[in-house]
């Protein structure tokens, strides 16, 4: 039987991957604390724990009618962003795959009301959500395998939380253990490109609004009391500040570890910080001494 044996909610912003002279040029000449906190978070947990499989909840890529999950072998190349070419440009990844259960997923979609598909076609985009944290957490073990889950644009909070059920059952019933990455921001408004360079360092007093501020805070407490629970009822009012990807990333780790059941406490790694208006941390959930919860046994119509 597999498991998940950790979750993480990662900030994948643009910033962490340009040079250090450059990063602190942009932060009044101090470094921003989610590079520091990768690093910490990769000796602590990433090359100590004993994990076959990490899947990234991608908020960056978005599919219109299906979930999609990577299931290559591998994926490798040149990565250069679309989005920010002057800072992320041919970053080389050479990524291990997990085929088997990437595919394995197309077994549980059904039953919990959603539309999930492998796909592993090497041609297939990769995005910066995944490419910034394995640079970080993942570059030099190349025993342990990183494959993607995108966000389907269409999908409501519910969906979310259903293909994490679907991809809690499928690792449940495998023989792996998985790390689940929650790769994307909490609030996520940029300010508007005449004004956005006045706010471009890390101190949230430049977050978008007082109001996203706050909510990020409250927000962050619950997480940090492992109240999940309050999150996830929560939601409809922290929706109003444009949770990156509609919280794709979140709810789908939550969907996956018990929903309101799981009670793991998030330990943060770095600060809380601003990225041109959005509201970016960095939590580490460990499973504890009982593991997570399993996800929600249910079977659900997809209509």
């Amino acid at each position: 039987m597999g498991e998940v044996v950790g979750a993480a909610l990662l900030a994948h912003v643009p910033t962490i991957m340009l040079p250090e002279a450059v990063r602190k040029d942009l932060n009044g000449g101090e470094e921003i604390s989610l590079v520091p906190g990768l690093k910490q978070l990769r000796k602590d947990v990433f090359e100590t724990l004993d994990y076959d499989t990490v899947v990234v909840l991608d908020s960056h890529w978005a599919t219109t009618v299906e979930f999609v999950i990577t299931s290559a072998a591998e994926r490798s190349g040149l990565f250069t962003s679309e989005e920010l070419p002057r800072g992320m440009t041919q970053i080389p990844y050479a990524i291990k795959g997990d085929p088997e259960l990437a595919k394995s997923l197309s077994k549980y979609d059904e039953k919990n009301g959603t539309w999930v598909t492998p796909i592993s076609d090497p041609h297939l985009p990769i995005f910066y959500a995944t490419v910034n944290l394995w640079h970080y957490l993942g570059r030099g073990l190349d025993d342990k395998a990183w494959i993607s889950m995108s966000v389907c644009q269409t999908g409501t909070a519910e969906d979310f939380i259903r293909a994490g059920r679907a991809l809690g059952e499928a690792i449940r019933d495998s023989d792996r253990k998985v790390l689940l990455v929650a790769s994307g921001a909490l609030s996520h408004t940029f300010w508007p490109l005449r004004e956005l360079r006045k706010h471009e360092a890390s101190d949230p007093k430049h977050i978008f609004s007082p109001e996203a501020y706050e909510y990020d805070k409250k927000v962050m407490k619950w997480l940090e009391a492992g109240d999940h629970a309050a999150v996830l009822e929560d939601f409809p009012n922290f929706k109003k500040f444009k949770p990156e990807a509609g919280f794709f990333h979140y709810l789908a780790m939550a969907g996956a570890v018990g929903e309101e059941n799981w009670k793991s406490k998030g330990e943060m790694y770095g600060e809380y910080e601003n990225s041109i208006g959005t509201g970016q941390v960095h939590y580490w959930f460990p499973a504890g001494d009982g593991g997570f919860p399993k996800p929600k046994d249910v079977t659900l119509s997809r209509d």
